[in-house]
C-alpha cells in the first residue's frame, strides 16, 4: 500500500488497459518457469490501474521512469527446438519493443531512462526516435564501448525541460560501461537539475564488487567535475539506472554515504533494512532482487569529501571479505600485521592482506595509486604504520556512519552565492508489474527481465 497523504501532485484514477502480449518463445535457461516449448497462446498483459505520471495535475511536478528493456541480443530463447537470441527473429523483438513503447507512452513520464537499448539496430532505433519524438521528447543515445551492441537512451519531454547540456561518460573498463549526464532547466519552476542514466557491471564474482564500486565512484567524480568546470552551485541530482546490486550491497551503501536516497523507498516509507519488500529484476540465474533505482540527491545533502568516502567504501568491502571468513576485529588486525615484528600493521602487510582478499594483484583490482591512497587515509598520524586505534577508527569502523556524520548541515559550506537552488521532494513511486512491489515476480510478464520504475518529484522549497 502506498501512503495516503499526497501533495498537489495527487493522482486520479485512470481505467486499466489491456493489450496483446504475444510471447511465442521461451527462456533458454528456464528462469521464467515455463517447461513446454513452442508457441504460446495469445494472452493479455495487465497495465497499472493508473499511471502515476499521466495523472499529475500540478505543472510544477514532473516524473521519471527507469527501465532496463532487455536488449534482443541478450534475450535467450528456444524456438523450434533450437536455441537462439531474440535478435535473430525480427517479428518477436519488434513486437516486444512496440509494446514497451506503448507502455512508456501511456505512462508519459517527463524523463525516460532506458538501459540495454539496442543501439546497433537501425530499424529499432528509428522506431524509438519516431514514436518518442512524435510524443514530444528530446532523445539522447549512447552505445557501450567496444561495439557491444546495446547502450543507453535518455529522453526528456520538451514541455517540462529545456536541455542546457548533454555529456557522455565512457568508463572504458571491464564491462564497457557508459553513463549519460543531462543538465536541464525545469521549465515550470525555472530552476536546474542534473539527470544521470547508467548501467553498472553485473557482479559475476567477488572481484567485480570492487569494479562496480569504482564505476559509481567515477560517475560521482564526473558529476563533481562537471559542477566545478561550469562554476555551478550544487544542483539536485536524479541518478537512474540498473545498478546490478541490491539494498544489501556496497554500491547502495556508498551512494547512501554520499547523501543519495532511494526515491522508491522514500515514497513508501521503507528503511534501508527493507530490502525484501520489493524486487525489480529476475536475473539469468533465476534470482529475484531489487536492482533498479532512481536515486535523489538534494543540494543540502551534498557531502564534503568524495575521496574519503570512497576509501570508507573500500574498507567496508575489506571488512565484508574478512567477516565472510569468520574473522573478528582482532583476527583481522592480526591478519593485516602478519609480516610485522611489532604490534602494528606495515604497508607491506597491508598490501599482502589485500592481495589474499583478491582486492589487488589482478587487472581489475585496486591500482598502486589507489592502494597507497587507502594507506594514507588509514595512517592518521602519518608515521608509516597502523596501530590498534587507527585500525579501529579508519579500517574497521569507518564504514557507513553516514546518516548524520557525513551530512553537511551548514549551507554556507555548499553554496557560494545567492543563486536560488531547487530542492525536490518525492511524491509517489510505483513499479510495474505491480506484483514486484510485494517482492514477487509474475510468471505472465514478458516485456523484460526488469520491472519499470516510475517516480514523481515535486519542488518542495528553494534554498539560498
Amino acid at each position: 500500500m502506498r501512503h495516503k497523504h499526497r501533495t498537489s501532485c495527487e493522482k486520479k484514477h485512470i481505467p486499466s488497459y489491456t493489450f496483446p502480449d504475444v510471447h511465442p518463445l521461451h527462456w533458454l535457461d528456464g528462469t521464467m518457469g515455463r517447461q513446454n516449448r513452442g508457441i504460446s497462446k495469445r494472452r493479455s498483459s495487465r497495465i497499472d490501474s493508473y499511471q502515476i505520471s499521466s495523472s499529475i495535475t500540478d505543472p510544477s511536478c514532473f516524473s521519471c521512469t527507469t527501465f532496463n528493456i532487455l536488449a534482443p541480443i541478450y534475450k535467450r530463447l528456444i524456438h523450434e527446438d533450437r536455441t537462439c537470441r531474440e535478435s535473430e527473429i525480427k517479428a518477436y523483438w519488434l513486437d516486444r519493443n512496440e509494446r514497451i513503447l506503448d507502455l512508456l507512452l501511456r505512462e508519459r513520464s517527463s524523463i525516460i531512462c532506458l538501459q540495454e537499448f539496442w543501439v546497433n539496430n537501425e530499424e529499432l532505433v528509428n522506431m524509438y526516435d519516431t514514436r518518442l519524438g512524435d510524443a514530444g521528447y528530446t532523445i539522447f543515445k549512447l552505445p557501450r564501448t567496444n561495439n557491444r551492441g546495446d547502450g543507453l537512451l535518455t529522453a526528456v519531454h520538451k514541455d517540462h525541460f529545456h536541455v542546457i547540456n548533454h555529456k557522455e561518460f565512457l568508463f572504458n573498463d571491464f564491462g564497457d560501461r557508459v553513463a549519460q549526464l543531462l543538465h536541464v532547466e525545469v521549465k515550470n519552476v525555472g530552476r536546474e537539475i542534473l539527470i544521470v542514466n547508467t548501467h553498472l557491471l553485473f557482479p559475476h564474482d567477488s572481484s567485480m564488487s570492487l569494479e562496480r564500486l569504482r564505476q559509481v565512484y567515477k560517475i560521482l567524480q564526473f558529476v563533481d567535475a562537471y559542477l566545478k568546470e561550469n562554476n555551478l552551485n550544487p544542483l539536485p541530482i536524479i541518478l537512474c539506472g540498473d545498478w546490478n546490486g541490491s539494498k544489501r550491497g556496497h554500491v547502495y551503501k556508498f551512494l547512501r554515504s554520499q547523501g543519495f536516497v532511494s526515491s522508491y523507498d522514500i515514497a513508501h516509507h521503507y528503511s534501508d533494512a527493507d530490502a525484501h519488500k520489493w524486487v525489480s529484476h529476475r536475473n539469468h540465474r533465476g534470482n529475484i532482487c531489487g536492482v533498479d533505482f532512481i536515486w535523489l540527491l538534494n543540494p543540502d545533502k551534498y557531502q564534503k569529501i568524495l575521496r574519503t568516502t570512497w576509501s570508507d567504501a573500500v574498507f567496508g568491502l575489506f571488512k565484508y571479505q574478512v567477516s565472510r571468513a569468520s574473522l573478528t576485529r582482532e583476527d583481522a588486525f592480526e591478519f593485516l600485521k602478519a609480516v610485522s615484528n611489532g604490534d602494528y600493521i606495515t604497508y607491506s602487510g597491508f598490501c599482502e592482506a589485500l592481495r589474499q582478499l583478491n582486492l589487488i594483484g589482478h587487472v581489475y583490482g585496486l591500482t598502486d595509486e589507489e592502494t597507497k591512497d587507502l594507506w594514507v587515509q588509514a595512517d592518521i598520524d602519518g608515521n608509516g604504520v597502523l596501530d590498534h586505534k587507527e585500525f579501529q577508527e579508519r579500517v574497521w569502523n569507518s564504514m557507513w556512519n553516514y546518516q548524520v556524520e557525513n551530512t553537511i548541515n551548514d549551507q554556507d559550506e555548499i553554496l557560494n552565492g545567492t543563486h536560488l537552488s531547487l530542492e525536490l521532494g518525492v511524491t509517489d513511486a510505483a513499479l510495474f508489474p505491480s506484483e514486484t512491489e510485494n517482492g514477487m515476480w509474475p510468471e505472465d510478464y514478458s516485456l523484460s527481465d526488469h520491472a519499470r520504475l516510475t517516480v514523481v518529484f515535486s519542488p518542495i522549497r528553494l534554498i539560498s
